[in-house]
């Protein structure tokens, strides 16, 4: 049987992807300590590994595929192929930040105050190479983690990923500057894209991971509706685009089907009763496919 070779990041992100690919259709199973996890997908081989790592494991060729960071491409330089931007992250379906944190009582206000200062981070070459653009003397040094607590005693700013901010708040540090804006990407391997049959299965699966993400947050609506009532219906629904509109065994009666975001439906739902709907259905979605 054919193998496509994919690694997908193991720490805060796995259960979010596992989800993620759960929607798409695709049931993965792995135990705490499992680098290996089972795919209800015979043809996925995949291997768990830090984030960090895979967009060198797919530029060499040891997975055709992989689910990273676009930070960690930036500063692994890594020569991979982007499928397609998948934006969620630990906490949520949104971006990730970089910044440069220093402690709130620091008199430290500018990147420009930080000249041949000290700066801890996990993003070491991306740094170093954001300082010099910026024509900033600054001495980068690696973060093993807990990079919150090295300021001030043993740097004089740290360079941290943050979603919601909180972190920096509760040790006390204060953001002076956003260095990069990263999001999920789906990459793959040059050489595994000139194979017809991986080419194929990567595009596939770029098609459903971002169905799935489409799908977050929305549901589908289905009402019956007297053609009387159709217009005042219409001008309540906000669809994505125009309603889907059936005829029903009874010629004066339509069935009419929509999709729109959940936080919509408390408001909407009531209206849409007042203007003459009848037989409301609300129902999940797994994927919206455009």
């Amino acid at each position: 049987m054919k193998k496509l070779k994919i690694g997908l990041p193991k720490g805060s992100l796995q259960e979010n992807t596992f989800e993620l690919f759960k929607k798409a259709g695709f049931k993965i199973f792995a135990e705490a300590r499992q680098y290996k996890p089972y795919c209800d997908d015979e043809e996925l081989d995949i291997t768990l590994v830090r984030a960090q790592e895979i967009p060198k494991y797919v530029e060499s060729g040891v997975f055709d595929c992989g689910i990273t960071g676009y930070d960690w491409i930036l500063e692994t330089n890594a020569k991979v192929k982007n499928i397609c931007e998948l934006i969620y992250a630990k906490s949520g379906f949104r971006p990730v930040r970089w910044v440069v944190a220093v402690p709130e009582d620091s008199n430290i206000n500018s990147i420009t105050q930080l000249k041949n200062k000290r700066i801890a981070t996990e993003l070491v070459n991306y740094v170093k190479k954001y300082f010099k653009k910026k024509n900033i003397p600054v001495k980068v040094e690696f973060s093993w983690g807990a990079t919150e607590i090295k300021v001030p005693d043993l740097v004089d700013a740290i360079v941290e990923l943050t979603e919601t901010g909180n972190s920096l708040k509760a040790n006390k540090l204060k953001i002076i500057e956003e260095v990069l804006i990263s999001t999920t990407r789906f990459i793959a391997n040059y050489e595994a894209l000139k194979d017809n049959w991986k080419k194929e299965k990567i595009e596939t699966l770029s098609l459903l991971l971002r169905g799935a993400l489409e799908a977050e947050g929305m549901v589908g609506l289905k009402m019956n509706v007297e053609k009387k009532n159709l217009e005042k219906i219409e001008k309540v629904l906000p669809a994505l685009k125009k309603p889907t509109i059936s005829q029903l065994s009874d010629p004066n009666w339509v069935a009419v089907e929509v999709i729109i975001k959940e936080q919509e439906v408390k408001k909407i739902i009531p209206q849409l009763k007042k203007c003459g709907a009848e037989g409301i259905i609300e129902y999940p979605l797994n994927k919206v496919v455009y």
